[in-house]
């Protein structure tokens, strides 16, 4: 009864914010109460990241000789059939990295293979798929693939890229992987070290600049990624300290980016156009990072910084997007729409083929020595590139070349096609040195004798 009279008193006004107070108290524990508290920020980027990695299955074929094979033939026909050539099964992961199917891989889960399988996670569906190379980098163990779809127009859950250098050493990192096609694989470490250089047989490894992590990197994930607690690859695993416990080994993405960058450009696509140019990773906006000097994207205009706005009038969604456009085999013309500083502007650049750049740098025609010209010229495929004509007035008449020469390294560095070749020299600037390795035939009339290997360096112009 007091407590009714209270409720209709004035001085019930007194306590109606304290009233309030203690019903948004008992709400907040009642969320709380429901809220579970497993679901941590290694779950959630787990849940995020897991959609994107695949398990990868290569085959071969590995001629072989079993020592019993003569034991079982002779004892057990004809129940027992001859051995077929061993089938052998490398099993790594990869993480995709654009809706479209582009996989990131090490190079020494794929290299030799007769054939590439993907199969995606089970929170991706664990569907299997064939998937076609497109290039790798020894230097830097690092390899793209791309899945080939099973209908029109299809999508798959892609991770995203960290900032170059994001790193916290001492902060949690997750490696995810796919090992053996059984599922996702999940360790978590912390960023032990941002800056390792790993022997490898006995030699230093060209890319001194690894990440080390106490993750577990089990067998079968070299290739799969290693992520922040944002869910964003920071790293591609790529090997175990064998001696060790708890010390393994990625990529960081700052070196996947920049080999990314040089597998997929248009140099490389069916066209074998050159650029020049070279863009950020991740989506747009996407921005310029480099420029070749005296190519078709300085002469046309573009500069370092500018953000791409549209190509051709359409929006590049992200960095492979842009590069699928710039590798189309039909066009060479391109209006790049650029956002320089506080300006927009407008850019018309035209690709050319990449052997061109040997004659602007160089002043020479060459071939590149398929089976039909290495058999005439009494040479083996992929030699060298053939020299077809000479420029007057060039560095290489100055040095004194010759059509028949043969250029089988430029600056230390094979060139068996145009693209090795474009790589070698695009980077040159005016009046730096070109070292050429060739093979000079030798003749007795009509009759080719042999060749002799000579060096001759060349000024770039």
């Amino acid at each position: 009864m007091n407590f009714l009279k209270f409720l209709f008193s004035p001085r019930r006004r007194n306590f109606l914010p304290i009233l309030a107070i203690a019903a948004v108290l008992a709400r907040v524990n009642f969320c709380e109460a429901q809220v579970d508290i497993r679901r941590d920020a290694t779950v959630e980027a787990v849940r995020v990241v897991m959609p994107a990695v695949v398990n990868i299955r290569t085959e071969s074929l590995v001629q072989s000789r079993d020592p019993f094979e003569d034991f079982f033939r002779e004892y057990f026909d004809p129940f027992h059939r001859q051995q077929r050539p061993n089938t052998e099964f490398s099993l790594g992961s990869g993480v995709i990295i654009d809706e479209d199917g582009y996989i990131l891989t090490n190079l020494h889960v794929v290299q030799r293979a007769r054939r590439i399988a993907i199969k995606l996670s089970e929170e991706a569906g664990g569907g299997e798929y064939d998937v076609e190379p497109i290039i790798g980098t020894p230097r830097t163990d690092v390899a793209l693939l791309k899945i080939i779809p099973k209908k029109p127009g299809e999508k798959f859950k892609a991770v995203k890229f960290a900032k170059d250098d994001d790193l916290l050493l001492g902060e949690t990192v997750i490696a995810l992987g796919n090992p053996f096609g059984l599922g996702g694989s999940v360790s978590r470490g912390i960023l032990s070290a941002k800056r390792r250089a790993v022997p490898k047989e006995n030699e230093p490894l060209d890319m001194p600049n690894w990440l080390q992590t106490d993750a577990a990197i089990n067998p079968g994930n070299s290739g799969g990624p290693l992520v922040n607690l944002r869910g964003e690859l920071i790293g591609l695993n790529v090997a175990i300290l064998a001696q060790a416990q708890g010390i393994g080994f990625a990529i960081p993405v700052k070196q996947v980016g920049e080999a990314l960058t040089e597998i997929f450009r248009p140099e490389t696509g069916l066209s074998s156009t050159w650029l020049g140019a070279r863009f950020s990773l991740g989506v747009s906006p996407l921005s310029i990072t480099s420029i070749k000097p005296g190519s078709p994207a300085e002469t046309g205009g573009l500069r370092v910084g500018d953000q791409i706005v549209q190509v051709n009038g359409k929006t590049p969604r992200s960095f492979i997007e842009l590069n699928q456009w710039l590798r189309d085999k039909t066009q060479r013309d391109f209006k790049f729409d650029v956002q320089r500083q506080n300006r927009r502007q407008i850019f018309a650049v035209r690709l050319v083929p990449v052997e061109q750049l040997l004659r602007q740098k160089l002043g020479l025609d060459v071939q590149e020595i398929h089976e039909d010209i290495a058999a005439n010229f009494g040479l083996r495929p992929l030699a060298g590139l053939l020299v077809a004509g000479v420029e007057k007035g060039s560095p290489a008449e100055l040095s004194r070349l010759e059509p028949g020469f043969v250029i089988t390294q430029i600056n230390a560095q094979p060139v068996p096609d145009f693209l090795n070749a474009s790589a070698r020299l695009e980077n040159l600037k005016k009046g730096e040195l070109a070292v050429l390795n060739l093979l000079v035939p030798q003749r007795r009339g009509n009759l080719l004798l042999g060749y002799k290997a000579i060096t001759v360096s060349l000024k770039t112009r």
